[in-house]
């Protein structure tokens, strides 16, 4: 089949298939094979270069969305099975909710499970988790603006405190300068229900709204967020050190999940292009 289709150009296809033994459609069968295979292998190339990209966090679906992205009409289906070929395997972990409690309100739940709001800046969410390094203990504050679930100021510090929640929304008051009227949405931490925070809100012009008490469920969507950036960016990696976990997480915060990573809330684009879109 080969030579046939090497003398293909300076020779008709009937005349070499003839002096070959070979039928034409059996030659034409095989051809159509081989250009399958050849796609296949282009587009295992650019899936395994998305497998490293993005750490291994893209299942079928994400990898079907980012390869169409690219101009590749790959379906989900034929990604599973290309990905199975490729034993490109997504890496998961587990992850267990906190049990809900007794409510007991601070600031009024104004969020109420609300989370597509219809324009940008309209509600942003807070929250503070923790990153294990050799040198300890690095907590690291987010807000995320719940339009586009981009994330729009963050921050990272050895103490939990309400001075680090303070400088995580600041930074992302100076980015985005909101019109009054915001609602800005967390749990019940500490940090949270201070009396600074809420001075600070009251003075940006932002309305203060809680999750019950114990309830991780009325703040779900930067809880998922945590979610991904710890099973699909940090995975099984311990930092050296503090410096070492904030320029990784920074490059997950301000380049990966804003600019590249999929959503499926925001139509399957990474947020800032979703927004960009939107404007």
């Amino acid at each position: 089949m080969e030579v046939i289709q090497a003398m293909e150009k300076a020779y008709a296809v009937a005349l070499t298939c003839r002096l070959a033994g070979v039928a034409r459609s059996s030659y034409y069968a095989w051809k159509a094979r081989q250009g399958t295979s050849n796609r296949n292998a282009m587009v295992l190339e650019v899936m395994r270069r998305i497998h490293e990209e993005t750490r291994r966090s893209y299942g079928s679906r994400r990898m079907s969305q980012a390869l169409r992205l690219l101009g590749h009409d790959v379906g989900r289906y034929r990604a599973r099975s290309l990905m199975r070929q490729a034993r490109l395997v997504r890496c998961k972990r587990a992850h267990r909710y906190r049990v809900a409690q007794s409510e007991s309100l601070v600031a009024p739940n104004l969020l109420a499970r609300r989370f597509n709001p219809a324009r940008r800046d309209q509600i942003w969410v807070g929250d503070i988790t923790f990153v294990q390094t050799r040198q300890g203990w690095l907590y690291v504050v987010v807000v995320m603006d719940l339009y586009a679930r981009r994330v729009v100021g963050w921050a990272f510090g050895k103490h939990a405190d309400t001075d680090l929640a303070l400088k995580a929304l600041r930074r992302a008051y100076e980015h985005r300068r909101p019109a009054p009227g915001l609602m800005f949405h967390s749990d019940q931490g500490c940090q949270y229900t201070s009396s600074r925070f809420l001075a600070e809100l009251q003075a940006k012009g932002m309305v203060q709204s809680m999750s019950r008490r114990g309830n991780c469920w009325d703040n779900a969507v930067v809880e998922r967020f945590f979610r991904s950036l710890k099973s699909e960016w940090i995975g099984e990696q311990l930092y050296f050190d503090h410096r070492h976990a904030e320029q990784d997480i920074t490059d997950y915060l301000a380049d990966f999940y804003n600019h590249r990573r999929l959503h499926s809330t925001v139509a399957g684009l990474p947020p800032a292009r979703y927004e960009a879109l939107a404007a």
